[in-house]
């Protein structure tokens, strides 16, 4: 019998190991995951490589993580904004590295990675600073530059819902980055507010099949 359901956010994160390239839902604060968060920076995994939208915000979710001194390397589209002072602090210390991905392109990177796409041309930055160190190409008369896929070892997300097959899901805005995220990833780790029953969730508004589901817990249950 299939079943994803954990008891906790400590069962779920346990196996992240030192280096790992996680990818964290959310958009500001919005959708994101800070009790697994919380939970990852307990567990101890350290040298990461963080994907998310923007750099943390106050000193919660992803800016915990960052001031934990957890985090090697930034991939993000949105670094600056002023309750990042966790991260621009660290990056005016030379104590992270930053890559900056615009955000369709961090998008469509992930999502890549997801469906078995090795890469594709965007003309989003040609000519930029973000461009350079890329291949580039002339198509009918524009520039172009090709971006790599964007797989992650683990995607950290929050749900509205799941089963436990893995079937989310989400609350409006909430959604954001997460079912691409969840795509991308080899695990994908899911705090929900709701675990449901097999087929309570109606088939028509499930945004994230099962299939790229690997672990869920109760949000009321993390930390426990």
């Amino acid at each position: 019998m299939i079943n994803k359901i954990f008891n906790s956010a400590k069962d779920i994160v346990i196996d992240i190991q030192d280096g790992s390239i996680i990818a964290i839902g959310g958009f500001g604060g919005s959708g994101m995951p800070n009790q697994l968060i919380d939970a990852l920076i307990e567990q101890g995994a350290k040298d990461l490589t963080i994907v998310s939208n923007n750099a943390g915000n106050g000193d919660q979710g992803l800016a915990a993580l960052l001031k934990a001194k957890r985090v090697k390397k930034l991939i993000c589209s949105f670094p600056r904004q002023k309750d990042a002072y966790v991260f621009e602090e660290l990056y005016r210390n030379n104590e992270i590295e930053l890559e900056v991905v615009p955000q369709g392109t961090l998008a469509e990177r992930l999502r890549a990675a997801g469906c078995g796409i090795g890469g594709f041309y965007t003309r989003t930055a040609y000519g930029t600073l973000l461009s350079e160190n890329k291949e580039t190409k002339e198509i009918d008369g524009q520039g172009y530059v090709f971006e790599k896929a964007l797989a992650v070892d683990y995607s950290l997300i929050y749900a509205k819902a799941g089963d436990r097959w893995g079937n989310l899901i989400y609350n409006k805005t909430a959604r954001n980055f997460a079912p691409i995220m969840a795509m991308a990833a080899k695990t994908t780790l899911v705090a929900v507010d709701q675990i449901c029953e097999l087929g309570d969730l109606d088939p028509e508004i499930i945004i994230t099949p099962g299939i790229f589901v690997d672990r869920v817990t109760l949000k009321s249950e993390i930390g426990a």
